[in-house]
Formats: C-alpha cells, sequence, structure tokens
C-alpha cells in the first residue's frame, strides 16, 4: 500500500541514504507503489512546494511561519522539494546534496509551536487540495504531514508530544 512508503515523521529511509555523501545518486528503479510516482513524481512535486511557498507567501494566516523564512522563497522551496522527493519514496535529492535530513536538528534555530505548526499545515492542506485529487492519497498525505509538523515542534513549553512540560508529573521515559 503507499502509504506505508511515507513512514514515521522526520524518518528517512536508510536504504535511500547513501553510504558515501558523495557518491553518485542512486539509481534503483522507482516503483508505481511510492506516494512520489503516486504523486505525479517530479513535475508534480514542484508544483506542490511551489504552491505551498505561494500560499505561504499569500496568506494573512500564515505570518507567524513565513517570518521565519527568508525573503525569497526560492531556497526554502527548492529544499522542500529535494527533502519530500526522498521522504515520498523519489530520489533522495536532499540526502545526496546534504545528508541525512535530521528535521529536528535543522530546525532547531527556529521557535516552532504549535502556532506555527499549525499554520505551515494550512499551506500544505490548501497545497494538497489543489494538487492532489485523489481524497485517499491527500487524507494520508495529510497525516503524513501532520505527524511530521509535529515532530519539529521545539518551542518552550512545547514538545512534539502535544504535552505542557510545566506538568510536573509528566514524563517522556
Amino acid at each position: 500500500m503507499a502509504q506505508n512508503v511515507i513512514q514515521q515523521p522526520g524518518h528517512y529511509p536508510e536504504a535511500a541514504m547513501p553510504a558515501n555523501p558523495t557518491a553518485a545518486p542512486c539509481t534503483t528503479p522507482l516503483t508505481p507503489q511510492t506516494p512520489y510516482l503516486k504523486l505525479g513524481g517530479e513535475a508534480a512535486l514542484r508544483r506542490l512546494t511551489e504552491r505551498f511557498y505561494a500560499l505561504m507567501d499569500e496568506l494573512p494566516e500564515a505570518w507567524t511561519i513565513r517570518q521565519m523564512h527568508p525573503e525569497n522563497l526560492a531556497g526554502s522551496q527548492q529544499s522542500l522539494f529535494e527533502f519530500l522527493s526522498g521522504w515520498l519514496g523519489g530520489p533522495p535529492l536532499f540526502a545526496h546534496k546534504r545528508g541525512h535530513p535530521r528535521l529536528r536538528m535543522r530546525h532547531a534555530p527556529y521557535p516552532i509551536g504549535n502556532q506555527a505548526r499549525d499554520e505551515w499545515m494550512l499551506c500544505m492542506r490548501l497545497a494538497l487540495a489543489e494538487q492532489v485529487p485523489d481524497e485517499g492519497f491527500r487524507e494520508a498525505l495529510t497525516l503524513a504531514f501532520e505527524q511530521m509538523a509535529q515532530h519539529l515542534i521545539n518551542d518552550a513549553g512545547e514538545h512534539a508530544c502535544g504535552h505542557s512540560h510545566s506538568d510536573a508529573a509528566h514524563s517522556h521515559a
């Protein structure tokens, strides 16, 4: 089933990781079962990421998350495109250029709380609604993106588990 390729948030399939980051790109053939191909491959993923960032730039409701990005969104769009390519089972472009994505580490400098997560998801939901006509597939992608976005919460008092850490009884053990 296609959604099985979309694994836990922030997980990058180890098979997609090059043993040597400077090695030539992976030439393993893609199977029709990957979300990458179900989405429509490179062209469809490019449209999705372009629309996502256009929405972030246009929507007043996305102001907080927009402020975390540079004025020119081209680099951010390209990074998301490269990451999602591998995350969805396509060519691991991000890994070949920068190594393992390490999403939490790469996002650590930015205070990501519930509002930033919700604004990011608003842009992604709208982009998916415009770009992914298959409702079941769109719902599976939305769930995977929600899990990833939740995983990136790092703001003081908030955590990826969704609980406030002001509760002394709360434990992640």
